[in-house]
């Protein structure tokens, strides 16, 4: 994808309405869409964490006087459950037991608060359990897909739960022996369920990528939904979307 339209699209989704109409209005995948808009609110988040936690004991006060959560994290743009997990303490609620009443609000003792993390829960389509569980079973799925490819070829390898015993840091897949892709031989692969953008591969860099190739040599990622035309990877790391593997 070129720069200057993912930089368009990313502008654009601001609220969860905006990925079925950007679906709608660029005839893009909605998959795609909501990834996107996933790392853009996650990064919001985490960017704005603290800033939003200075302000805590006010918004807890007018929680008291009746504004419910929703609207609180709606006012400040901040996702719901994170802002619930935030305001907790101030109302008398553990985390153990927030989460607890998250995923089934029916075991909350309050009747106002079962009603609205029962709201929080279905509005917040990233931190909320389904929308947890929504991102590990995409990532099962590119794993999957790899993995699929892999044995269709009848290429050996070992996955990152065969080699959690001897190394730290493991990639999802170790080569039993290297591939050549494009004239270059890689020894491992690492599936991201992703978009790859700046912010995006610098992260995947930092933590995973630089130190497989410091252990294993020489690897790839792939970008399930794409990356940015032109991005460079460090020297070692290729970068592959997903029409490699044979997804369109």
């Amino acid at each position: 994808m070129k720069y200057e339209h993912y930089r368009n699209i990313y502008s654009r989704l601001k609220t969860p309405r905006d990925i079925d109409r950007l679906a709608e209005e660029l005839k893009m995948d909605r998959e795609l869409l909501l990834v996107m808009y996933t790392q853009r609110t996650v990064r919001d988040a985490t960017r704005r964490y603290y800033i939003v936690k200075k302000d805590v004991a006010k918004l807890a006060k007018e929680w008291r006087r009746g504004t419910t959560i929703y609207k609180l994290a709606r006012r400040i743009n901040f996702p719901p459950v994170l802002l619930g997990l935030m305001l907790a303490p101030e109302i008398k609620v553990t985390r153990k037991e927030y989460w607890k009443y998250l995923r089934d609000p029916k075991t909350c003792p309050n009747k106002r608060l079962r009603k609205e993390l029962k709201h929080v829960a279905e509005a917040d389509i990233i931190y909320s359990p389904k929308g947890s569980q929504t991102q590990a079973d995409r990532g099962k799925w590119g794993e999957g897909l790899l993995q699929a490819w892999l044995d269709k070829r009848e290429i050996e390898y070992r996955t990152e739960e065969d080699l959690r015993s001897t190394h730290k840091k493991t990639p999802d897949i170790l080569l039993a022996k290297p591939m050549v892709i494009d004239g270059t031989r890689v020894f491992w692969i690492e599936s991201k369920a992703s978009f790859g953008d700046e912010i995006e591969l610098k992260k995947n860099v930092r933590r995973q990528l630089k130190p497989y190739t410091e252990i294993f040599g020489a690897g790839a990622v792939v970008y399930w939904y794409g990356f940015i035309e032109g991005i460079e990877p460090p020297e070692g790391i290729m970068l592959l979307d997903g029409s490699y593997f044979g997804r369109k």
